[in-house]
């Protein structure tokens, strides 16, 4: 299953269908940002601190990564960065270069997948911003190694991923108020599927998801260079049955050390 190609059609779908995080921000988050009131999110709700940032964006080398939507890349350009959005859906890279049309920014907008950063030279991010998206992967540790390579010493990761707890439920019952624990970490979104539901699923542009584990996710960024330096929770802001029990994403702030 090309996954890749699955998910790309998904998410331009989305785009059509107003889905939360393809709606671009307004021209009045820009102008904020402009004057360096800004924030972004790469979880669900709480807003990325602003200490993980340098006192200044100006000249900074930004790279979000699976990025695309008009959210983080145009604020982040607002305030002073030199960014580029990569995305694999056509669709959500066309919500950035609309704002950034719109609001005079610039920003530079490439189609590709996260897993393969080869359009990208090795050390030249100063810093790689990447919301929770890379459970539309099958191999994590994959997008880890990728962004160290584009990432210059002592560059910095901001990222955003499920608490992989998320999936062990069924996820139509959970939103029904029932925990019912069906599925094994890790897994993709086909496994829970009967097979002859598979070629229906598919056929309706849905996108492809991947359970991945915790040590993937932390120890692979370790396994990549990175010193993990900042640590929060998030959650579906109340709306889910599951906040009332656990956070079910994490970001990471993470420092990439190139050693000789």
């Amino acid at each position: 299953m090309d996954s890749a190609n699955q998910n790309s059609k998904a998410w331009d779908k989305k785009v059509e269908d107003g889905s939360r995080y393809t709606q671009a921000v307004s021209r009045e988050m820009i102008a904020k940002s402009k004057s360096g009131e800004w924030e972004i999110t790469v979880t669900t709700e709480k807003a990325v601190p602003r200490d993980w940032f340098p006192k200044t964006l100006s000249g900074l080398k930004v790279l979000c990564l699976a990025s695309g939507g008009g959210q983080q890349g145009p604020i982040l350009a607002a305030a002073g960065a030199e960014v580029t959005v990569t995305d694999i859906s056509e669709k959500q890279l066309q919500q950035d270069e609309m704002v950034a049309n719109r609001d005079g920014l610039t920003l530079n907008t490439v189609q590709g997948d996260m897993s393969d950063l080869s359009d990208f030279e090795d050390q030249y991010f100063d810093m790689v911003v990447n919301p929770v998206l890379n459970l539309f992967v099958n191999d994590v540790r994959t997008v880890w190694n990728e962004i160290a390579r584009v990432l210059k010493d002592k560059g910095v990761l901001i990222a955003g991923f499920t608490n992989p707890l998320l999936w062990i439920f069924d996820d139509e019952q959970e939103r029904e108020g029932i925990l019912d624990v069906q599925h094994s970490i890790p897994s993709c979104t086909l496994d829970y599927l009967p097979e002859d539901n598979i070629a229906d699923y598919i056929h309706s542009d849905q996108t492809i998801e991947y359970a991945h584990t915790l040590e993937d996710q932390m120890q692979g960024q370790i396994d990549a260079g990175f010193a993990i330096t900042g640590f929060y929770e998030d959650d579906f802001g109340g709306s889910r049955i599951l906040d009332k029990y656990i956070k079910t994403f994490i970001a990471t702030r993470a420092v990439k050390y190139t050693i000789s």
